[in-house]
């Protein structure tokens, strides 16, 4: 079911698009310009792609842009279904607003405003993404009506999408309830240049992309059992090895750091890509070991082999998009998932055991 303008009706297909069941939604009525809003995370953008599929197919001929956060602007700009990335410089405009200097708040507002955009789609659904579809000033502001941080009060159709279904399928029922039918396709692309630059880097070789670091400690697998598991599989087909992270994430990766330093197979590219360049490695990789992180979300994108490592998060609602048979996770019963209690996601880390991640790698390894 979806509603428009207070009609509510099943979804069909009509020949100048969907209808509300009643009346067909004629083609001068169709979005010429629509707008995804989705700043951040990086992970959460690689795995908001789907409604930029969905929107396509929906709307071929529609002008369809993205507002995204400026440093995630990669993992988007080369999808073909994409027609232009609205830049979000969250950094410099909130160091703006600190100094009380709002003029280049103003002008990105009112650029925004200026495009005119038919359709906007809040993916993300918090109190700036839905005061920056607010400020589009779109005839159809979609989003849910249990958004956090009341960023419902941007939206003039609200949905209601269960919160605990998986990330995904949320924003599928989200563009459902819009009017358009949902593809989960999950393909995300490289530019060639970031292709070059990741053969390059690479090499011919087959190579395992490990990815140690995240933002929450919780959500960590021990770096020195990353540092024993790279030593293992450069003896299982692998011949390299490329660490993977953010330059400001290079503290957690001590032991991989100093394998490094003394096995040329091991290579450290933490904090030496873009994200586009991270990209092209994922895509490379012959298989992809990571915690909770966007490494994860691309291996999903570029249908990598992978084993993600998974404790205090809720692999029904955030893990890597049906691809749950991936995934290592010890829960005991009656556990709580809260990857904000570091004492209680580090012991659900250290569950997991370097055997285990070592069998798994082996087998997706062998049988590629």
């Amino acid at each position: 079911m979806w509603t428009i303008g207070g009609v509510i009706g099943p979804l069909s297909r009509g020949s100048g698009g969907w209808t509300d069941g009643q009346r067909p939604l004629q083609s001068e009525s169709l979005p010429k310009s629509i707008l995804i809003i989705r700043p951040s995370a990086l992970g959460d953008v690689c795995r908001s792609v789907p409604v930029l599929a969905s929107l396509r197919s929906g709307y071929p001929e529609a002008r369809i842009d993205w507002l995204v956060q400026d440093t995630f602007a990669d993992a988007i700009s080369g999808h073909p279904a994409l027609s232009g990335v609205v830049p979000f410089e969250r950094g410099r405009l909130g160091k703006d607003l600190k100094k009380i200097r709002p003029g280049s708040t103003i002008r990105f507002l009112r650029d925004l405003r200026a495009q005119r955009y038919d359709l906007v789609i809040d993916a993300q659904g918090l109190f700036r993404s839905g005061m920056l579809a607010l400020t589009t000033g779109a005839r159809r502001r979609v989003g849910y009506a249990n958004a956090q941080e009341v960023g419902w009060l941007g939206y003039n159709e609200r949905h209601h999408v269960d919160r605990e279904v998986h990330a995904v399928d949320r924003m599928l029922a989200l563009v459902e309830r819009a009017g358009v039918r949902p593809d989960a396709v999950m393909r995300l692309y490289s530019l060639p240049a970031w292709k070059q630059w990741a053969e390059q880097t690479l090499g011919s070789s087959r190579a395992a992309v490990l990815a140690p670091t995240s933002r929450w400690a919780g959500k960590r697998w021990p770096a020195e059992r990353f540092a024993a598991l790279a030593e293992r599989v450069l003896g299982m087909g692998v011949e390299r090895v490329a660490i993977v992270g953010a330059r400001s994430e290079r503290e957690q990766c001590g032991p991989l750091l100093e394998l490094a330093s003394r096995d040329r197979r091991v290579l450290d590219l933490i904090g030496r890509t873009s994200v586009g360049e991270l990209m092209a490695v994922v895509e490379r990789a012959a298989i992809v070991v990571a915690n909770d992180s966007a490494a994860l979300h691309m291996a999903v994108g570029f249908e990598r082999p992978m084993v993600a490592l998974y404790g205090p998060t809720s692999i029904s609602r955030v893990g890597p998009y049906r691809r749950e048979r991936d995934v290592i996770q010890h829960v005991e019963p009656g556990e709580v998932l809260d990857h904000k209690d570091e004492p209680a996601g580090r012991e659900m880390m250290e569950r997991i055991s370097v055997e285990e991640v070592a069998e798994r790698v082996c087998v997706a390894v062998n049988a590629t």
